[in-house]
């Protein structure tokens, strides 16, 4: 389960917005050549047009990548490594040459919490083999010194892996990713780092899957199509900016504070580029 999972983690290529975010050909070449702001704005807010966007810039404009060309969906990232946008980005990890996101989160969360499982096992069967080492009880051959590494290497990547998964578990519980954990997104309302918490039962669901037959085995069961998200309803104060949004419901669920949960849409707003 481990390399199974490790493996998907690896090899499991980062979903790419589909082409209703990206920018005509034409409209491309048209902000380039004219870089007038009104052009700008109004290639964008064509582009826009019908798309379930919610989160915006710190500015309140539109997110736009000017390197893909495209309108960012929530929770959307360009990742710099990979040089592409990638859909519900939580990080682009070195220790498997791949970017962490809506496609393969719910894989390398397994990869975390097996990993973990590995290390505690190897611990676990080594540790009396090293109490023998401290009292002498080992045959003196090269061979109980790596006992001690095995046992030292297996304890340390334990606790380090152990603290990562556990923090990975308080995102998805949160359902916050590691890039909104440091930077929250920013709604039409406002910064609300809890603007996609729906409740724990619901953000496990999001990720793992409505089948818990599933949830532990390396096999793309998450919820959606990583483009649009369902959301906490906002303040009454800033409920006219919503506009015709729709209910979103799933199967008599509500989260523990009793709000309504919202879909996304889209709302005037200023448009600008952001890099």
């Amino acid at each position: 389960m481990f390399i199974w999972s490790f493996c998907q983690t690896i090899f499991t290529p980062p979903r790419r917005p589909s082409k209703e975010y990206c920018l005509a050909p034409y409209d491309g070449e048209a902000m380039e050549a004219d870089g007038s702001i009104e052009m700008q704005k109004e290639i964008l807010k064509r582009t826009a047009k019908g798309l379930p966007l919610f989160t915006r810039t710190e500015s309140g404009a539109l997110r736009y990548c000017e390197r893909c060309q495209l309108i960012k969906p929530d929770r959307c990232h360009h990742c710099s490594v990979c040089d592409i946008c990638v859909l519900k980005m939580d990080h682009h990890c070195p220790w498997v040459n791949n970017c962490v996101g809506f496609s393969n989160y719910k894989f390398f969360l397994l990869f975390l919490g097996y990993a973990t499982l590995y290390c505690i096992f190897i611990t676990a069967t080594v540790l009396k083999y090293f109490i023998r080492y401290w009292e002498d009880g080992l045959p003196s051959t090269p061979a109980k010194f790596h006992v001690l590494f095995l046992f030292f290497v297996a304890a340390m990547f334990a606790v380090s892996l152990g603290l990562l998964f556990g923090y990975h578990c308080w995102l998805v519980s949160t359902n916050v990713s590691t890039l909104e954990a440091f930077r929250a997104p920013v709604f039409e309302y406002g910064t609300d780092r809890s603007g996609f918490d729906l409740g724990v039962r619901s953000n496990l669901r999001q990720v793992f899957g409505p089948s818990s037959r599933v949830w532990f085995l390396p096999v793309f069961s998450s919820v959606g199509d990583g483009l649009s998200f369902p959301v906490k309803s906002v303040p009454e104060s800033c409920s006219h900016l919503l506009g015709a949004v729709n209910t979103w419901e799933e199967e008599g669920d509500s989260n523990e504070e009793g709000t309504i949960f919202v879909k996304a849409g889209t709302a005037g707003v200023v448009f600008e580029s952001e890099s």
